[in-house]
């Protein structure tokens, strides 16, 4: 069993590996086109062609999370379509490979792929994203979301503050700072606002700070107290990954990051039903590699003399691709109708993992 086990893996692995390459070659190309454009537009700042290729460099291990599920489905299909055609499935059956051996076998490899995609998407893209955004806004000056500008909420005791950061430099500092204090009664009492900040361990450290104090005593005349200080030291746990987090697509982010914001936002009563679909299905997300593996276990039960072996892989890669598509319209349809955010992220990996199972029910314990 151990050598069957040995001929199956290794097959499947250098298919994937095959197959990821090949996605990966052409998304590398489409980067490469884009930045052609984006070199066009940046080469007044400097921008090169070696620092276009960094860039995209630094987004390959994006793609690579993105597309070794679908590597792993379409790799392992290949070689169960393969072994069916040729009757070598076939002898291993009859060499004491049965339905459920092979299942596990299968996963076994599948926990591979799936602590892959884990160290993939969790350590390695979110560090190479940031450092190409870094890259980016070397020459673009900053990342920013837009005109208005990440907008981040806190509560310190009795006050209330509304954060409005309208950029973020290539070197982590903050660009154009207005912090808005409201009492508990939610009537404004502090402006401050700063051309540049530094988040260092617990606090902002604003640079050329204006504060403006408003004084709405009832007992006293309304008045407005202005002063300027050359540095004013800001307390808060508002950390540059939840700044970046506002800033960036949550996707970027790693799960500890995501959870920490989504803890934040929930503390500070704000909506964090978009970062927590993003938080599980990251989670998710890596399972998904058991999924099409179990997808494409019957396919090496099918009978393919007849021909028509094109057309069943052809089959097994669109469902593969509807996979994807139908975790993309859940997350969207669930942060839109308020669904609960881990069932609408394992949805879709348990909708397939039924029509597999149902699959190699049909197609190998029911015979």
């Amino acid at each position: 069993m151990k050598t069957i086990r040995k001929l199956i893996h290794g097959e499947i692995i250098k298919a994937v590996i095959f197959v990821a390459f090949g996605f990966l070659a052409l998304f590398v190309f489409f980067d490469i086109v884009d930045q052609l454009q984006v070199l066009n537009r940046l080469a007044k700042s400097g921008y090169q062609f070696k620092h276009a290729l960094m860039y995209v460099s630094l987004l390959i291990p994006g793609h690579l999370y993105e597309l070794l599920p679908l590597s792993v489905l379409i790799g392992s299909i290949f070689v169960m379509a393969r072994f069916a055609q040729s009757s070598e499935f076939t002898i291993l059956r009859t060499g004491g490979l049965g339905p459920w051996s092979a299942l596990r076998s299968l996963f076994n490899l599948g926990l591979i792929f799936v602590a892959i995609t884990f160290l993939v998407g969790d350590y390695v893209a979110p560090v190479a994203n940031r450092k190409a955004q870094l890259l980016k806004a070397q020459f673009q000056g900053r990342i920013t979301v837009g005109q208005t500008g990440a907008w981040l909420k806190e509560k310190q005791q009795n006050l209330n503050f509304a954060v409005n950061v309208a950029a973020m430099n290539s070197d982590g500092q903050l660009v154009q700072i207005k912090i808005h204090a409201f009492n508990a009664d939610g009537r404004l009492s502090a402006i401050t606002s700063a051309p540049s900040a530094q988040i260092g361990n617990n606090e902002w450290v604003l640079t050329d700070a204006e504060q403006r104090i408003y004084h709405l005593d009832a007992k006293e005349a309304a008045r407005i107290e202005t002063q300027r200080l050359p540095e004013l030291r800001w307390p808060t746990e508002i950390s540059t990954e939840m700044v970046a987090a506002a800033l960036l697509s949550p996707d970027r982010m790693q799960t500890w990051d995501l959870f920490q914001y989504m803890r934040h936002l929930d503390a500070n009563g704000q909506n964090a039903q978009r970062y927590e679909i993003e938080f599980w299905r990251k989670v998710f997300y890596p399972l998904s590699c058991l999924v099409m593996l179990s997808l494409a276990l019957p396919f090496a039960y099918l009978h393919f003399r007849s021909g028509h072996i094109t057309g069943y892989v052809f089959g097994g890669v669109m469902a593969g691709i509807s996979f994807y598509l139908l975790n993309n319209v859940f997350g969207f349809m669930g942060n839109l109708n308020n669904w609960q955010p881990w069932l609408t992220s394992a949805a879709p990996a348990l909708i397939y993992s039924a029509i597999s199972l149902a699959t190699f029910w049909w197609l190998v314990l029911r015979q």
